[in-house]
């Protein structure tokens, strides 16, 4: 039987969009936030030699910094007032669903409801300027140590404004893309944070492309090594569609009465998703890696020993900082699916509802089977992510090959492409629907 939802997709055309001026609204919001953000990436820090900064980041470009500064959209090459991003929200939202396990009155926040949600966006964001404010102060000594060959330094006024003027500058710019990011989450189309992400990387493509073909240019990198690399992005890019949008139904059945007619029982389909946790374990995974790892490679310039040795043994495509990245991944995969996904909650809506899986009692061994349905589709969305994000890395660190070619960068755009053409239809759906319903309340009265 077709859906409702693919009738009106069979029958949708151009006139529903030019009709749709709600949605050309909520585009256009979008597009100019976004337009925004991106020319905050060039606002620079005060007291920054933009030239000795650009040798400097030319020396580590091919660590995990350049990975950073892809997802900074530039902004931390040009070492801009965005130069952290979004990174530090997302670090304070880990830490705050981390606390919801280990510490009762954050978890009681989440049981009432959108006040409950309100007070957890407070604390997000109290959490985010205590980071940000620490990692500015970070970043501000590493930069006041750095200079380049000639000996010029990249800060160009005295030490303590510095620190003062960096630190209020990378807290107003964080804070001014996570409220970006809300508005374009309530006022645009699509996840604000992860739009602002995917913009970043995007602004990146084409830079790389050309930086990969000047390598084949000047022979750093054969011509099928290139074409290689291509080849790879565009299977990645083949899988990750086909990962994404695959489901494991469960059939739910419901008495008499309560189906598609009264003559027989109905039934309707659960979906789970492979992967339910889409790009999250990846953006908590180098969120968590990156900015620590970013205030080390900038003090392992001038800095003690045991930094060097940190910086070296987490550098891109080290054993190391593959086994954190590796660990990490499946961390939150796991993690997050217990927070998106309760089996027991699902299992007592369905008995309420009357609904029942063919073969399973309801309740308690309901919530058990969803269990063990979620979990084995859980290992395989982490291996999935784990292999995604980690064999491209390797062939990058081996090749020096710009990060945007790599599984994390991919999975995050073509995840974040995705629910902004759904949500696009879903509103292209809602108008054409509420249409259909003039249109017969027309003819009713009509007749």
């Amino acid at each position: 039987m077709v859906s409702l939802a693919e009738k009106m997709a069979a029958n949708m055309d151009s006139s529903v969009f030019s009709k749709a001026t709600e949605l050309k609204k909520r585009l256009w919001f979008t597009v100019l936030a976004l337009i925004v953000f991106r020319m905050g990436t060039f606002i620079p820090l005060p007291g920054i030699d933009s030239r000795v900064m650009a040798e400097i980041f030319a020396r580590h470009s091919g660590g995990i910094l350049g990975m950073f500064n892809m997802f900074s959209g530039g902004a931390l090459e040009r070492m801009t007032i965005f130069a952290l991003n979004i990174m530090p929200y997302i670090s304070a939202s880990i830490i705050i669903q981390l606390g919801q396990v280990i510490f009762p009155p954050l978890a009681q926040l989440k049981k009432e409801g959108e006040a409950g949600h309100r007070k957890m966006t407070h604390y997000t964001k109290m959490l985010t300027v205590l980071i940000t404010i620490v990692q500015g102060y970070g970043i501000a000594i590493g930069l006041m140590s750095l200079s380049n060959g000639d000996g010029s330094s990249a800060v160009v006024i005295a030490p303590l404004p510095f620190i003062v003027s960096t630190i209020i500058s990378l807290v107003g710019g964080t804070m001014f893309i996570v409220w970006l990011g809300d508005q374009i989450t309530s006022r645009g189309v699509g996840n604000g944070s992860s739009l602002i992400i995917t913009v970043g990387i995007i602004a990146n493509i084409f830079p790389a492309i050309a930086q990969t073909l000047e390598l084949g240019r000047v022979g750093s990198l054969s011509p099928f090594v290139i074409l290689g690399l291509f080849v790879m992005s565009i299977l990645l890019v083949a899988i990750i569609l086909k990962v994404e949008m695959a489901q494991r139904k469960i059939l739910i059945q419901y008495p008499k009465g309560q189906g598609q007619s009264r003559n027989s029982a109905g039934s309707s389909h659960m979906p789970l998703k492979v992967n339910p946790t889409g790009v999250i374990p990846p953006i908590f995974a180098s969120a968590l890696l990156l900015l620590p790892i970013t205030v080390a490679n900038i003090w392992s310039e001038n800095g003690p020993e045991w930094v060097q040795t940190l910086s070296r043994y987490l550098g891109h495509g080290q054993p190391l900082y593959l086994c954190l990245y590796t660990f990490l991944i499946v961390f939150f995969a796991f993690f997050y699916t217990a927070v998106v996904v309760n089996p027991e909650e699902t299992a007592e809506n369905l008995k309420k509802h009357g609904g029942f899986i063919a073969g399973i009692r309801p309740g308690k061994n309901t919530a058990e089977y969803l269990d063990y349905v979620v979990t084995r589709l859980t290992v395989l969305g982490a291996l999935y992510l784990a292999a995604l994000c980690i064999l491209p890395e390797l062939l990058i660190a081996k090749l020096s090959v710009p990060f945007v070619l790599g599984g994390t960068t991919l999975l995050i755009v073509v995840q974040v492409t995705m629910d902004f053409i759904s949500q696009v239809q879903s509103h292209l759906f809602a108008y054409q629907y509420e249409g259909l319903i003039k249109k017969a309340r027309i003819v009713k009265n009509k007749r």
